[in-house]
């Protein structure tokens, strides 16, 4: 990726030709669902009260170059990395080991494993599973080496609320478009070629996964109509992306779903005798429908739960006979500390789930090195290495959180570390940052174009539909496991973080490179 005609991409653009590539962009954009709903800092809540108005998604003008082996091994190595951590949501024993540890000093994972108790006290009512996963890496460059070749390494796996799935397959069709229209110079069509272009089908993916499991859970127990009910925060600036996937759940697949604000749930939800979810739309009041399937697209984050009531609806939705997605030990399953755990050097547990030692070697391949910041041995040297200023550089301190904007990267770690209590220091992890070869492109985010040196990446999304075993361990049966489209999420080099919600990163696609 570093052959001179990589250097000159993308090409510098006359006046003329950006600014026809910019229009091309912004209507193709708006016509087809390429949006979000404007950020107060870009258009004032005063101006804009009925919340009609949406702009373009932050996206780049052209597709990043990404190394054609590194995005086929992340496609191919999806369905094992399903299987991973669907078996690890089906091992109660193993990962009540893992939260056991972070209970006393992570408050939210304690509450949702407090949540997780009172259920199985109740008992569970519905054995079936469904995970809409999405595993994030980085092409690696070892830097230490003139002549590295580059690799693939894992950032972290989302097993709640993972995100753009609809607005990635909106961003490679864009990017398709703009190459048919002749919006990029001759120049660049040098690398941007059709058969480069690598198309994401993750929203019509998704929604088919949803309704697997809306088929999975059988006929009508009340005789009501069925639906698949969305959890969703409000209010929700990335709206469009999750309608992608309602309606291709009903132009492709005939379900029907609607949208509650987690704060609404117990308003309008409830629950009959045999647990069954029954939901009423406030705006049809007169219907009311058994819930096959719950998907959670809030719950991730404590801010999702500013009062008791919030984890009186978790609680709620959790008992009922409505199939999860995730189940709260598949959210659990998704934590941080997980991950260390499988990727700590010399680990043994990730053969505990991948026993096809084959599988087992191609998923321990994608780990960057992850240490603890207890007192083990391993914790020990981490914190030596993460307290100092020279050794610091090549990490990043994580906690037990999801959505963007919650790490401590590199120079920062060791004056973070300093004001942490010492007590708290287990519910962090330190990673090996991960080191990407240089690239350029432009940003159009909020109507201003960035340009400069970017990082990508990818995210490749999995659908894993299962059955839970009845003892507590890793037993079960898996019903459906596919890997179900990318996403590629680009941010500007100087950026840490790479959330595109959360205000860093820019919606993009691959243009593939040999």
């Amino acid at each position: 990726m570093t052959t001179p005609s990589h250097l000159e991409y993308p090409p510098e653009l006359s006046s003329e030709e950006e600014r026809y590539l910019l229009s091309t962009l912004k209507d193709w954009s708006i016509a087809h669902g390429l949006a979000v709903r404007p950020a107060p800092s870009f258009v004032p809540t005063a101006e804009d009260p009925s919340g009609v108005l949406a702009t373009t998604a932050p996206v780049t003008l052209f597709p990043s170059l990404f190394p054609r082996v590194c995005f086929e091994e992340g496609l191919g190595i999806q369905k094992a990395y399903n299987k991973l951590y669907s078996a690890i949501a089906r091992d109660e024993k193993w990962l009540q080991g893992i939260v056991e540890e972070l209970i006393d000093i992570d408050e939210f994972t304690g509450k949702l494993w407090q949540t997780h108790l009172a259920v199985k006290k109740e008992g569970y009512v519905q054995d079936l599973s469904l995970g809409l996963f999405r595993s994030d890496y980085m092409v690696h460059i070892d830097p230490s080496s003139s002549n590295s070749s580059p690799g693939l390494k894992q950032v972290e796996f989302n097993t709640i609320a993972s995100s753009f799935g609809g607005l990635s397959s909106r961003v490679s069709t864009l990017h398709k478009y703009l190459l048919a229209v002749g919006a990029y110079p001759a120049s660049a069509t040098t690398m941007i070629k059709a058969d480069a272009l690598r198309q994401s089908k993750s929203a019509s993916s998704l929604a088919h996964g949803l309704a697997a499991a809306h088929k999975a859970y059988g006929l009508s127990r009340t005789k009501r109509p069925l639906c698949v009910l969305f959890i969703v925060q409000d209010p929700e600036r990335n709206v469009f992306d999750q309608r992608h996937l309602e309606y291709a759940l009903l132009e492709e697949c005939g379900v029907r779903s609607f949208r509650l604000p987690f704060q609404e749930t117990l308003l309008h939800t409830s629950q009959d005798s045999d647990r069954t979810l029954l939901y009423t739309p406030p705006s049809s009041s007169s219907t009311t429908y058994e819930v096959t399937t719950i998907y959670f697209r809030a719950g991730y984050s404590p801010d999702d739960y500013p009062r008791e009531d919030e984890w009186n609806a978790r609680l709620h939705l959790e008992k009922s006979r409505a199939i999860k997605c995730p189940s709260i030990l598949t959210h659990l399953a998704g934590c941080k500390k997980v991950q260390q755990v499988l990727a700590t050097p010399h680990s043994p547990h990730l053969k505990r789930f991948l026993p096809d030692e084959s599988v087992a070697s191609r998923v321990l391949a994608t780990f960057a090195p992850i240490y603890p910041l207890d007192e083990s041995e391993a914790g020990k040297e981490a914190k030596k290495l993460a307290a100092d200023p020279v050794s610091a550089v090549r990490y990043v301190l994580k906690p037990q959180r999801e959505g963007g904007g919650n790490n401590i990267y590199r120079k920062s770690i060791p004056p973070f570390l300093e004001s942490l209590p010492a007590a708290q220091c287990p519910a962090y992890i330190l990673m090996e940052m991960i080191e990407p070869p240089p690239l350029r492109n432009a940003i159009l985010r909020n109507g201003e174009l960035h340009k400069g040196g970017v990082i990508g990446e990818l995210g490749v999304y999995g659908v894993c539909l299962w059955k839970n075993g009845s003892d507590g361990g890793d037993t079960g049966e898996i019903l459906q496991n596919f890997e179900a489209g990318y996403l590629l999420r680009t941010k500007g080099d100087q950026s840490e973080e790479g959330g595109v919600a959360a205000g860093f990163g820019a919606v993009d696609s691959c243009c593939l490179v040999d």
